[in-house]
């Protein structure tokens, strides 16, 4: 059988310890009345607790007890109990190793247990092939082997022979998916995938790693470096349903092993893998080319209009001097001629005495030239912009599969006409008749051809950002009807929070709706409304201060005192021996774990720290750059990151401590501007809200036991808003979140309608909320003194008659089938009016209505809010502290990079924290064994979030490695 490493040490004592816990005692462990009538036909005491033991045994975790083997006391205690004997009896048990096995032959007999042998490793064979393909980690498949087992009361065989066994099955199954796609791959096409990695694009390039090379730019240059690849494995002619069968995360990972591999050592590899890689490759590139020519044009596109800006501003400025020129010469005229005119003088004589009939006619020339509206009209600079999109965009109307709604047809005709060179606006009309194109090309007749050319450009940046065009094949551009779980799938797909009937839901959310507003009516008739007032037609809430114990001081530098001055080094090895989050970082290819978990930890805190793998092999000894880069590519992955992520996150959240900070029910999203150096894609990131430095941002999710449970990275210039559930939704912390607390930034109508169709609260910070309206039911009488709040009337048929695809809309959310922020983008980009749009927007108002007269009734919800982002803004101290090399700048070039590194950050912050919160718990218990009592709301008042006694500096050590 194959010796390929499957787990773990913790993750086989995970699997097939006894359980010890209170929980899992009586699950498990509980004897029924027929157990014990069998048991009790054993004639001593010793050997009545042995037979329990060994039947506990089998049925969970499913193996027979190990001769020798120390049984837990609590186990011993809760079977004793049960027998009413003593669990010191066990020390006579089995003194004859007759005994043992006579008890073990009788449990099978009895309750059909059946010994793993080859026939039945034969039976199990190609049901475990089949999981294996379906299986994410070797963990899972092994999980699912045990649990398929204890089902079928096969007592399980020692754990080595499990681990072959799976190895075995996933060695299996790896091989079957690579046939599979090799079979369908025919020899024409198996030459074109090998030449990837023969062709030579330079003299250090294969072609294989030229492909590699799909980042968006932000040029034409850069579009059509892009589309020389899109055309050559366009020319390749595979076609995707080579791929038909074989599970998505194997695509994946297929793709992700591509990635990694150098041109040599993917020669290396066995035929039917390599073509599998090389195809998977071309496939998923190819979709991914796409995406970056769609990013890269909205760019060119966003940096044609900035420059059109820029231009109509500087016209302006640099015409100045000509305009008060010209008013002082009109003002001089003028004054002449009222004087002339009291005295009854000639107005000619004045004109040609003061200015001259000529000069007059070129200063009124100039004048009307001055007064031209177009002189500071964006639109009427665009056009200077033409060349740029010359040089790609007719070439990427022909090679790009568009696709379009019926609505944006003619767009897409004069798109593909363009591709062909057969433009012609009159005979391919794309614009709206008050388009403001269409008016600046009638003041500029001499130039009509090129302003529509440079409109049809941005008219498809426009179409494409709002889903009505949209192209074949694409991941974050694709028809958003196809995306879309389907309708008879709805109740199947996932665990939907809301009703298939849209009556329930309407009728009783109206229903709250109107009982809040009845309540806030009764609340300013009686004055009752808390530190709240009604101006200008406005609400208007008075900021709280959360009140803060007193002495509160004393006890933050008492437990300050329990947590030591230690190094990072210590703190990672630390917590990874408490909960081996180092186990999650497997081996992209083969599923094993890390062996070097040393290495392991010195890439993981050389991302966090920001230093880089050359300055971290500087600053520690053992290793060099390539042993840590080869570490990195094949077990440092953004899934890895995720799951790692969660695992300290659910540990941090069970410490005692961490229970006074809050249920884990509420959480708050933030972001945080990271600078970046003025190179590579991020030099076109700027927002003037963060000054003239490029960067990026880490949009971060904060649970209210301060766990920073997911992050990604955004661009500077978008709003926060469409990120909000794409955080929530990527594990299972984020899923048992029930109140969500953002900033303004996070505030939309759609995204107030997405968060309750999935069954959140969302509670905003709304800055500006005086001049915010609340929409309430048609049949809700308004006060004559509260209408200046009303801004209309829900259509709650609008809700109800698009209730099956606004259902298909939170099914494709939740079950991750796209992006939410991918989705909320794209319908709050329609320009027209989309019924999926309106309908969420009504949602969202009837949500956002009932939200704010609630904020303004309810201090408790201000508190918990304010505290919610309290923690966190708080995080960003932390992490500026952390991210200490390069002065604080993220440096890398690429999109997958910049995330890495800010993950990285993430992971290692939430180590941090999670260190802090155990020492802090641990010091807790240390003061109670005292007699020192910490009060409750003091603790609350505590934070993990604390650096200053974390040695971040210097020269990098480890002391010891444990493996777990």
């Amino acid at each position: 059988m194959a010796r390929r490493r499957v787990l773990t040490e913790r993750q086989r004592l995970q699997l097939f310890d006894l359980r010890t816990d209170p929980s899992s005692l009586v699950r498990y462990y509980t004897l029924g009345d027929d157990d014990l009538a069998h048991i009790r036909t054993r004639r001593r005491e010793e050997n009545r607790i042995g037979f329990a033991l060994q039947l506990c045994a089998l049925r969970f975790p499913g193996r027979s007890l190990a001769p020798g083997e120390v049984i837990p006391n609590e186990l011993l205690d809760f079977i004793g109990a049960q027998l009413g004997t003593s669990s010191d009896a066990l020390a006579n048990y089995a003194v004859r190793r007759q005994t043992r096995q006579q008890h073990m032959d009788a449990i099978k007999r009895i309750y059909n247990y059946e010994v793993f042998d080859l026939k039945k490793a034969e039976q199990l064979k190609p049901w475990l092939e089949q999981r294996a393909e379906l299986a994410r980690t070797n963990e899972a498949l092994v999980r699912e082997f045990v649990i398929e087992c204890r089902a079928k009361s096969i007592i399980l065989p020692a754990i080595g022979t499990i681990e072959r066994f799976c190895a075995d099955a996933l060695t299996a199954a790896d091989n079957n998916i690579d046939a599979r796609i090799a079979e369908r791959i025919d020899k024409e096409l198996a030459a074109k995938l090998e030449s990837m990695i023969e062709e030579q694009v330079s003299e250090r390039l294969t072609r294989f790693a030229w492909l590699r090379q799909k980042e968006p730019g932000s040029n034409s240059a850069d579009a059509t470096r892009l589309l020389d690849r899109y055309d050559y494995l366009e020319g390749l002619k595979i076609d995707r349903s080579i791929l038909e069968g074989v599970p998505v995360h194997r695509v994946i990972r297929l793709k992700r092993q591509g990635e990694r591999y150098f041109a040599k050592d993917i020669r290396l590899l066995a035929s039917t893998r390599r073509l599998a890689t090389l195809a998977v490759c071309a496939i998923e590139w190819k979709s991914e080319l796409a995406d970056a020519l769609a990013d890269t044009h909205q760019r060119v596109v966003g940096a044609s209009w900035r420059q059109a800006k820029k231009l109509a501003e500087g016209n302006v400025t640099s015409t100045r001097p000509t305009i008060e020129s010209a008013l002082a010469s009109f003002a001089a005229l003028g004054t002449e001629m009222l004087m002339a005119n009291e005295d009854n003088r000639s107005i000619k004589d004045v004109v040609e005495r003061v200015l001259g009939w000529e000069k007059l006619g070129s200063l009124v020339a100039t004048a009307t030239h001055l007064t031209d509206p177009l002189a500071s009209d964006p639109y009427a600079f665009a056009s200077k912009g033409v060349f740029k999109f010359r040089r790609y965009a007719p070439r990427m109307a022909r090679t790009l599969k568009f696709e379009s709604a019926p609505e944006t047809r003619k767009l897409l005709n004069a798109v593909l006409a363009m591709g062909l060179g057969e433009f012609d606006p009159d005979e391919h009309p794309f614009l709206a008749k008050r388009s403001r194109w269409l008016q600046i090309s009638r003041n500029k007749p001499e130039t009509r051809q090129i302003i529509f050319e440079v409109a049809l450009w941005f008219s498809l940046r426009d179409a494409m950002k709002a889903g009505d065009i949209w192209l074949a094949g694409s991941r974050r551009y694709a028809d958003i009807k196809e995306v879309l779980v389907a309708t008879e799938h709805i109740s199947t797909a996932t665990a939907l929070k809301i009703p298939l009937n849209p009556n329930s839901w309407v009728e009783q959310s109206s229903d709250q709706l109107i009982d809040v507003f009845h309540q806030f009516d009764e609340a300013i008739r009686t004055g009752a409304l808390p530190k709240s007032t009604i101006r200008t037609g406005g609400l208007n809430v008075a900021k709280l201060k959360a009140p803060v114990p007193e002495a509160i001081e004393q006890t933050v530098a008492l437990v300050q005192k329990v947590v030591p001055r230690t190094r990072i080094t210590d703190i990672l090895q630390d917590v990874d021996d408490e909960i081996g989050f180092t186990d999650e970082f497997v081996h992209l290819r083969t599923g094993a774990p890390c062996v070097d978990k040393i290495g392991l930890l010195t890439v993981l805190l050389s991302e966090g720290l920001n230093l880089g793998l050359s300055k971290m092999a500087d600053a520690i000894e053992g290793y060099d750059r390539f042993q840590l880069m080869r570490l990195s590519r094949w077990h440092v992955d953004p899934e890895a990151l995720d799951r790692a992520l969660e695992r300290i996150v659910l540990a941090q959240s069970r410490l005692p401590i961490a229970q006074t900070w809050g249920s884990g029910r509420s959480a708050s999203a933030d972001g945080q501007f990271f600078a970046s150096a003025r190179h590579g894609e991020a030099g076109s990131n700027l927002n003037a809200k963060y000054g003239r430095r490029p960067g990026v941002k880490a949009y971060t999710h904060v649970s209210d036991h301060y766990s920073p449970f997911a992050t990604q990275t955004i661009p500077t210039t978008v709003s926060e808003a469409p990120y909000i559930l794409d955080g929530l939704l990527l594990n299972e912390t984020g899923r048992r979140v029930k109140e969500q607390y953002a900033d303004t930034g996070g505030f939309t109508d759609h995204v107030f309608g997405a968060m309750a169709l999935l069954g959140y609260r969302f509670v905003p910070r709304i800055r500006d909320l005086p001049s915010k309206k609340i929409y309430l039911p048609a049949a809700v009488k308004v006060p004559a003194s509260l209408k200046p709040l009303v801004g209309g009337r829900l259509k709650e048929g609008r809700i109800r008659s698009n209730w099956p695809d606004l259902l298909r809309l939170a099914a494709t959310m939740s079950n991750g089938t796209i992006k939410p922020s991918q989705l909320l983008k794209k319908l709050a980009s329609f320009p027209r009016q989309n019924e999926l749009a309106l309908a969420l927007r009504e949602v969202g108002r009837l949500e956002r209505s009932k939200f704010m007269i609630e904020w303004v009734l309810d201090e408790g919800l201000q508190f918990r809010a304010q505290a919610g982002l309290n923690k966190g803004e708080s995080h960003h101290a932390l992490k500026n502290a952390l991210r200490i090399g390069r002065q604080g700048e993220i440096r890398d070039r690429t999109q997958d990079a910049r995330h890495f590194r800010i993950a990285g950050l993430n992971l290692l912050a939430a180590i941090v924290i999670y260190w802090n919160t155990a020492r802090m718990s641990e010091g807790v218990e240390k003061y109670a064994a005292q007699g020192i009592d910490i009060p409750a709301d003091h603790l609350s008042h505590l934070s993990p979030l604390g650096w200053a006694h974390i040695q971040l500096t210097g020269e990098y050590k480890w002391d010891r490695l444990t493996q777990k």
